[in-house]
């Protein structure tokens, strides 16, 4: 929780309890349903709750937003960018339903009133969206075809409607594979921690 203060240091009190509950909602859970690795429970804060908030680092999102997390497993980075933003929308899909009946309780847990969870594939989804968020769910290039029609017209951010992409590591050559400019941040110069040294959020413009 510290290391959330740290970097977020205007925290409202409900936000500064909604994130200090995690630890516990996320360690019951996750006994009775495992979707953080046992390791990972450990340092939930860092390497869960703080890398999702990296996006909050990028952009700032106006009242009235509405985001879709895909592939967001166990909440991520969804669940951490919805107690930072409480005036945006989230949308948390996942094909695997024991991971959204986790997302459901937790989101329960926290009172919080602006996420939808539902099982569901990206590319079944009707609905629009400013931006969607993700973790790594695999390369960009097929990513990007699956919610591609998922982006509204409506841009009205500093960024570009569009996908906001968490990934770490050598992304030259998936980038370079996509054919379309990306925007790269480096986590690195918002967070002190090495778990960061090679993290990304990568944004891709689509309108």
């Amino acid at each position: 929780m510290e290391q959330i203060l740290q970097y977020f240091p205007d925290l409202t009190d409900t936000q500064r309890s909604q994130f200090a509950q995690m630890d516990e909602v996320y360690r019951f859970w996750n006994s009775q349903i495992n979707v953080i690795s046992r390791q990972d429970i450990d340092t939930l804060y860092e390497r869960h709750i703080l890398h999702s908030l990296g996006i909050a680092k990028v952009i700032q999102f106006n009242p009235g937003t509405t985001v879709l997390d895909v592939g967001t497993g166990g909440g991520f980075p969804g669940v951490p960018l919805a107690v930072m933003f409480p005036d945006t929308q989230f949308h948390l899909v996942d094909s695997i339903g024991k991971k959204i009946k986790v997302v459901q309780e937790v989101v329960l847990a926290l009172g919080l009133k602006n996420v939808r969870a539902q099982q569901v594939r990206a590319e079944k989804l009707d609905d629009t969206y400013e931006f969607v968020v993700s973790r790594a769910v695999t390369r960009l290039t097929p990513f990007v075809g699956w919610v591609r029609k998922s982006i509204s017209r409506n841009s009205f951010h500093g960024l570009k409607n569009g996908i906001l992409y968490l990934k770490g590591g050598d992304l030259d050559e998936e980038i370079q594979e996509l054919g379309r400019r990306v925007h790269t941040y480096e986590l690195s110069d918002y967070f002190n921690e090495e778990f960061f040294t090679t993290k990304k959020v990568l944004h891709v413009p689509l309108v």
